[in-house]
């Protein structure tokens, strides 16, 4: 059955534009409002090769492609079987599979009594043969390695750490082992797991067959470098059927790239002609990028009548594959693999509005009451903050902990008035800098230009005297906070997150959230009358 090109691709492109730049989307919780920031959930990052993996499943799903899974280990004689003469220079470029073997390990006199000296005691009665058993079963393959010392253990009667010791000290078979290679491999190639699924499935469902699998391949290359890695992803499909032709491949390529934005194709002639594909078959594909242009994404062919010979495959197949971490660079615009691939290993930049998300304040009330006690502290300091002292204003009357508090912000001085300029300092984040700075002329760049953690002195401090007094409260004390200058952000209630935090001292950046806020609270619990 064939499908209809043209329509897929328009489908595909809408789908493209929808997944591709809408972005993440971004809940603002029930309920969150006044001065405190505002909560924002965005949808987590996925690894850009997986979403690239993920994107070319939905595709050929849509396609009508069904999924497989391909043998992941090759044996090194279907190597041969199907790339014929060229065997040997393939060979030399995949991973073959090793193994420790098995030692044969004897128990004489010498060694028993050094297992007497670890154990400190005699070995239990029987143990010597038991020993030989168990050890025996072990090269013989009726007791796995992971379960040697557990069995030992119990011969022994010993604990599973003196037996590792035992293993280490009195049996030096095991530490001069050597791997020994096996003759089978690691997937270097996809085409290798399609010539034993078609071989196992022609015969056996309704053609044409159409599958593809998304999996690892292996290469033993001299290097990894910015356009290669040792292991990588390949997207391949096969098409078997009767009829099946080249015009085939081009189809499923334009079908299939066009879900990435890619609008105009061009194939020619593949200069590497690889033996498993008839002459003139194999086929380089070029799209066109809307934006990086002209770039080869994918080869396609179909498999030589004498490779398939040497599976019983009795038809044609057309076979496409297509490098995921190719095509990632492509869509993410990326000129190294490695650091697509393995971002965790490269210096990472981290944004302002990702060093404003790690601003927290260090203590905050935890009760109901709590926290709106903490927001009457902010609000009866910002009306009355430049009022002269002394002066004392009740901010908040409640109940906490069973007991009822009365919350005073004063200012007990004269010549002063009740908030410090600094109060009303918002912090921001600008350049990787996080900076405390008021509302004037001198910092419109930064507050126009940064990012906004939403979280003012006044704010800060409001917190933190409420967490203490409800602390307090909870003793059945009275508590009294007073901020005056502030030079760390700890004197504000504020802790930076450790990883943001060392991105701006690695890039000579600064925290400057100094200030005079000058900011005085205490909690009053009146006497309860007697009964």
């Amino acid at each position: 059955m064939r499908f209809d090109v043209e329509e897929f691709k328009k489908r595909a492109r809408e789908d493209f534009e929808h997944a591709w730049h809408e972005g993440p989307s971004v809940l603002t919780p029930p309920g969150v409002s006044g001065t405190y920031p505002r909560l924002r959930y965005t949808r987590a990052t996925p690894h850009p090769i997986f979403e690239i993996v993920q994107r070319l499943r939905e595709t050929y799903l849509a396609m009508g492609f069904d999924e497989a899974i391909n043998p992941l280990i090759v044996e090194e004689s279907d190597i041969y079987r199907q790339f014929g003469p060229e065997a040997m220079a393939v060979l030399d470029r995949v991973f073959y599979l090793g193994g420790l073997p098995r030692p044969n390990v004897g128990i004489a006199r010498k060694q028993l009594e050094e297992i007497e000296a670890i154990l400190g005691r005699a070995v239990p009665p029987g143990a010597e043969e038991k020993l030989r058993e168990t050890l025996h079963g072990y090269k013989k393959g009726t007791i796995d390695g992971d379960e040697l010392a557990h069995e030992l253990a119990g011969v022994l009667e010993a604990d599973d750490a003196a037996v590792v010791h035992i293993l280490d000290a009195v049996f030096p078979e095991f530490r001069e082992l050597a791997p020994e290679s096996s003759r089978n491999t690691l997937r270097s190639h996809m085409t290798s797991g399609w010539f034993l699924t078609l071989s196992s499935l022609w015969e056996k469902r309704h053609l044409p067959i159409r599958l593809f699998s998304i999996d690892r391949c292996f290469r033993r290359e001299q290097e990894e470098g910015p356009t290669r890695l040792m292991t990588y992803h390949s997207a391949s499909c096969i098409v078997a059927g009767e009829d099946v032709t080249l015009e085939e491949g081009k189809a499923v390529s334009e079908a299939l790239l066009s879900a990435f934005g890619f609008t105009e194709f061009r194939f020619q002639p593949d200069e590497k002609r690889s033996k498993y594909y008839m002459p003139e078959t194999q086929t380089e594909v070029y799209a066109r990028h809307p934006v990086l242009g002209w770039v080869e994404v994918a080869t396609f062919g179909i498999y030589s009548p004498s490779a398939l010979a040497e599976y019983g495959i009795g038809v044609p197949v057309m076979n496409l594959g297509l490098g995921v971490e190719r095509l990632a660079m492509i869509a993410y615009q990326s000129n190294d693999v490695r650091q697509l691939t393995y971002p965790q290993f490269f210096p990472q930049g981290i944004s302002d509005r990702e060093i404003a998300g790690a601003v927290h304040l260090r203590e905050e009330p935890v009760s109901a009451a709590g926290k709106r006690m903490a927001e009457a502290i902010r609000a009866t300091a910002a009306e009355h903050a430049t009022a002269p002292g002394p002066c004392a204003f009740t901010a908040w009357k409640g109940e906490i902990a069973g007991r009822e508090v009365e919350v005073i912000v004063e200012e007990p001085e004269s010549n002063t008035k009740l908030c410090g300029p600094a109060c009303a300092n918002e912090v921001f984040v600008h350049d990787g800098s996080v900076l405390g700075v008021p509302d004037i002329e001198k910092w419109a760049t930064v507050r126009q230009e940064g990012v906004s953690t939403g979280i003012t002195y006044l704010d800060a401090v409001s917190s933190l005297a409420a967490a203490r007094i409800e602390e307090a409260a909870r003793c059945g004390q009275e508590a009294h906070v007073q901020v005056k200058m502030s030079k760390l952000p700890s004197d504000v209630n504020l802790r930076i997150e450790e990883y943001a935090m060392r991105y701006v001292t690695d890039h000579n950046k600064k925290v400057d959230l100094r200030g005079p806020v000058f900011l005085t609270v205490r909690s009053v619990i009146p006497e309860q009358p007697t009964q």
